[in-house]
C-alpha cells in the first residue's frame, strides 16, 4: 500500500487533530522557561517548571491509559485535553503567579493529556487496513518530528516577538481546538470486549524489554539535544550552529520514517530490526562526542537521526504485536512515560557529569547508559522469544491430543447410531408381526 492511500477523509481529521493537541506538547518546556526567565533566578523556575510538567507526563501516561475504554474513549480524551488546556492557559493569564501555583498548572497541563498521543496512535491503525498499519505509523512518525521541528521556532519567535505568555496561550487554544476535533473521529478503536484489568496489566507487564529500549532510544535524543551547545564549545565552533545541526537531526528523522514506510518486509524481526537500529543510533551519537569539525558533527547527527525514526517505528509495531487489541493505547501510553523516563534519566546523568568531566565525556558516558539498557532489553526480548515459542508449540501439543479424541468421540457415536438402528429394527418388526395379527383376530 503507497502513502497515497493514507490520503482519505478520516486519515486526514486524525492528523489535524494531532496536530493540534501535539503541538503544544512540544512547544511546553521551551515556552516554560521563556515564560519567567526574566524574573530573579528565571531559568532555574524554567527548568523546575520543564521538570514539573514532564513529571505530570511520565506518572499520568501509564495510569490513564489503563483506564481507557477501547470502544469509547472519546470521552476521556476529551477530559484529559480540556484539562491540559486549562493548565496551559492558566500558566499563560499569571505569568507572575506564584512558583508553586505555576508548578501545579504546568504538572495539570503535562498530566491531562498524557494518554492522548497513545490513545490516538491506537485511533490511527484502526482506520487504515492492517496491511497499511507500518505506512501508518512511518506518517505518524513524519508529522510528529515535524510538528517537533517547528515548536522551537514558533515559541522563540511568539515569546520574543509578542509577549512571552503568548506560546502558552496558544497551546491552550490548540488543546481546546483538538477537543473539538475529537468528535470527527471514531470514538473508539476496538468494538470486542476487552479483557479485565489483571490480564491488561500482565500483558503490559509482559513487554516490559520493549519499553526499556524505548527508554535507551530516547537517552540518545537527550544526549544529542542537551549537551550539543556545550560540545560545540568545547570544539570551538559557533554556538549558533547548534540548532541548525539539531533541525538536521530532525530532518534526517523524518527521512528516515518516511523510507521505512516504503515498505513493509524489511529484513529481521521487529524486535531485532529495533536492537540493530538503536546499536547503530549509538554508534552514531558516540562518533558526535569524537568528531573534530562541524560537518562531521553534522554528518553523524543526520545518519543518526535517519535511524532513530526507524527504530521507534519498529519498537511501537513490536509492541503492537505483543499486545491484544484492547489493551493498545495503554501499551503505547507506556511507552510514551517509559521514554519520557528515559530522556529525563539521560538528561539529568549529563547535566551532573558535566560539571566534572568535559562535554565528549559526558556524551560517551550517556552512550553507556544506552547500552546498558540496551543490554537489558535485548536479554528480556530474548527471554519473551522463547516464552512464546515454548507457549505456540504447547498449544500445537494441547491442539494435537485433542483432535484423536475428538476422532476418537465421533467414531463412539457413530458406533452407538449404528447399535441403535441395529436394536430398532427387530422392534420395528416385531411391532409390525403383532399388528398384523391384531388385524387377522
Amino acid at each position: 500500500m503507497s502513502y497515497r492511500e493514507l490520503a482519505t477523509r478520516p486519515v486526514l481529521a486524525w492528523s489535524a487533530v494531532t496536530v493540534a493537541g501535539r503541538l503544544p506538547v512540544a512547544m511546553a518546556p521551551l515556552a516554560l522557561v521563556f515564560l519567567v526567565r526574566e524574573r530573579p533566578g528565571g531559568y532555574s523556575l524554567g527548568a523546575v517548571l520543564a521538570a514539573a510538567y514532564v513529571i505530570g507526563e511520565i506518572v499520568a501516561a501509564p495510569v490513564l491509559g489503563l483506564r481507557l475504554n477501547a470502544g469509547h474513549a472519546r470521552p476521556q480524551l476529551a477530559a484529559g485535553l480540556a484539562v491540559g488546556a486549562a493548565g496551559f492557559t492558566g500558566l499563560g493569564l499569571v505569568p507572575g503567579g506564584h512558583p508553586v501555583v505555576l508548578a501545579a498548572l504546568a504538572l495539570l497541563g503535562g498530566a491531562g493529556p498524557a494518554a492522548v498521543p497513545g490513545a490516538l496512535r491506537a485511533l490511527l491503525t484502526s482506520l487504515v487496513p492492517e496491511r497499511a498499519v507500518t505506512q501508518a505509523m512511518s506518517m505518524e512518525s513524519v508529522l510528529v518530528f515535524g510538528i517537533w521541528a517547528a515548536a522551537p521556532t514558533l515559541v522563540t519567535g511568539l515569546a520574543l516577538g509578542v509577549d512571552p505568555a503568548v506560546p502558552l496561550l496558544l497551546m491552550g487554544v490548540l488543546a481546546a481546538l483538538s477537543v473539538a476535533g475529537l468528535w470527527t473521529l471514531p470514538s473508539g478503536w476496538q468494538q470486542a470486549a476487552k479483557g479485565d484489568g489483571a490480564s491488561t496489566r500482565r500483558a503490559l507487564l509482559r513487554a516490559w524489554p520493549v519499553y526499556v529500549l524505548g527508554a535507551a532510544g530516547l537517552t540518545l535524543l537527550a544526549l544529542a539535544e542537551l549537551i550539543l551547545p556545550a560540545l560545540l564549545e568545547q570544539r570551538g565552533i559557533g554556538i549558533g550552529w547548534a540548532g541548525l545541526l539539531l533541525a538536521g537531526f530532525s530532518i534526517g528523522s523524518a527521512v528516515g520514517a518516511f523510507a521505512y514506510g516504503l515498505r513493509t518486509g524489511w529484513p529481521g524481526s521487529l524486535p531485532v530490526q529495533s536492537l540493530v537500529l538503536v546499536v547503530a543510533v549509538a554508534s552514531g551519537v558516540a562518533l558526535v562526542a569524537v568528531l573534530p569539525s562541524a560537518v562531521g558533527i553534522a554528518v553523524a547527527l543526520v545518519a543518526a537521526g535517519l535511524l532513530q525514526a526507524p527504530a521507534s517505528l519498529a519498537r511501537n509495531l513490536a509492541l503492537r504485536e505483543l499486545l491484544p487489541p484492547s489493551a493498545l493505547a495503554a501499551g503505547y501510553s507506556v511507552m510514551y512515560a517509559a521514554v519520557g523516563a528515559g530522556y529525563a534519566a539521560s538528561g539529568t546523568l549529563a547535566g551532573g557529569l558535566l560539571r566534572v568531566v568535559a562535554p565528549s565525556t559526558a556524551i560517551l558516558c550517556g552512550v553507556g547508559l544506552t547500552g546498558l539498557l540496551v543490554l537489558i532489553g535485548a536479554v528480556g526480548e530474548r527471554r519473551l522469544v522463547r516464552e512464546r515459542e515454548r507457549e505456540r508449540e504447547q498449544e500445537r501439543e494441547d491442539g494435537d491430543r485433542v483432535r484423536p479424541r475428538s476422532q476418537e468421540a465421533a467414531s463412539e457415536a457413530a458406533a452407538s447410531g449404528e447399535a441403535a438402528v441395529e436394536d430398532e429394527a427387530p422392534g420395528t418388526a416385531a411391532s409390525g408381526d403383532e399388528a398384523v395379527r391384531n388385524v387377522r383376530r
